[in-house]
């Protein structure tokens, strides 16, 4: 085999001519979005292609057939855990097809987002996933009529293909097994209003405790933010005041569990025995707490999986694609020891 020049591009059709093959067969052999063969020719040029350096520009040949393989991720902030996760979740899928993924931050400012969006789109994507939270949200309906291929991730608006998990599911499997536990007496912490995630797990919670014959307190139903801090200021809500306190809080997601476990210590109530606490999503950090978290596990995974092939793979049914939660009980939501007569 001819060595190449130090300095000198390695095209395809060196690799080709010293392999012995013809181009096709190179090219059919080093083609990334296909399986890859087995056979002793196709391992034979690989072979050849990576002891030449040889580099396909898949960027080039995506262009020529009018697309980039690249999709764009729009995140509110990748400080959030579960949006980080979600990112490399997607990532991890998109490379699995053939794509590349890259993201962008939007804040909670729409004028942002769609400033974000457009810059995504200015780099040819050939596709948007938007984890943007709003059902308020005009970005979807605009991406609709403008006929971008797009997909909402981790929430849906109804109309524009989504993935996500069954949330309604996750709330009603949380506040179940608060009930199962003997407790009656049960608030629930949820997102904002204006989410999707929000609204669907306290319909969930909600279905549960009708389920049981409990009409749950107007002051125990909460809407907050999705921060530790808005999960404090809940905490101390609940549990600080002169009057009836919960025996157990389902909060929407772990950074709102988090921030009411701070509240609880500071109100003198420790959780796993004067308070049962259920979180959402079971982030990493969940089961490593000095009182590990019962939490509601999110297959990100398989939403993420979905969420690519919503846009790689258009027109197959459904377009709103949601994926089941499993709890997860740990110490967080204690034993049967706080059913009220």
């Amino acid at each position: 085999m001819e060595p190449v020049a130090p300095g000198t591009t390695v095209t395809l059709r060196d690799v080709a001519a010293a392999s012995g093959v013809s181009l096709s067969t190179a090219s059919r052999a080093l083609d990334e979005r296909s399986t890859a063969s087995r056979s002793a020719a196709a391992e034979h040029v690989r072979k050849v292609a990576e002891e030449l350096g040889y580099r396909r520009n898949s960027f080039a040949s995506s262009l020529r057939r009018g697309e980039t393989r690249t999709l764009g991720v729009l995140v509110p902030r990748l400080s959030d855990t579960v949006m980080a996760l979600m990112f490399e979740e997607l990532e991890r899928a998109a490379s699995d097809r053939g794509y590349f993924a890259m993201v962008a931050t939007s804040g909670d400012d729409p004028h942002d987002e769609r400033r974000a969006a457009e810059t995504l789109l200015d780099r040819n994507v050939d596709g948007l996933i938007l984890a943007t939270a709003r059902l308020d949200d005009e970005l979807p309906k605009l991406l609709r009529q403008r006929k971008v291929a797009h997909a909402l991730v981790l929430r849906t608006d109804g109309v524009s293909p989504s993935a996500l998990g069954d949330d309604e599911v996750g709330g009603y499997l949380a506040t179940r097994h608060l009930i199962d536990l003997g407790h009656r007496d049960i608030a629930v912490v949820t997102g904002p209003s204006f989410t999707s995630t929000g609204t669907a797990r306290l319909a969930g919670a909600r279905r549960a405790m009708e389920e049981a014959g409990i009409t749950p307190r107007k002051e125990w139903l909460l809407a907050a933010g999705y921060g530790i801090e808005n999960g404090f200021a809940a905490g101390e809500t609940l549990l600080g005041g002169d009057g009836p306190r919960p025996t157990a809080i389902f909060a929407a997601n772990d950074n709102l569990a988090m921030g009411i476990i701070a509240a609880a210590h500071r109100c003198q109530a420790i959780v796993g025995r004067d308070l049962a606490l259920v979180g959402y999503n079971d982030i990493p950090l969940s089961s490593r707490l000095a009182t590990p978290l019962s939490s509601v596990r999110v297959p990100l995974d398989q939403i993420a999986g979905n969420a690519i092939d919503l846009i790689v793979n258009p027109g197959k049914e459904p377009q709103i694609r949601r994926s089941m939660p499993t709890l997860i009980p740990r110490e967080s939501s204690g034993s049967p020891q706080h059913r009220r007569d």
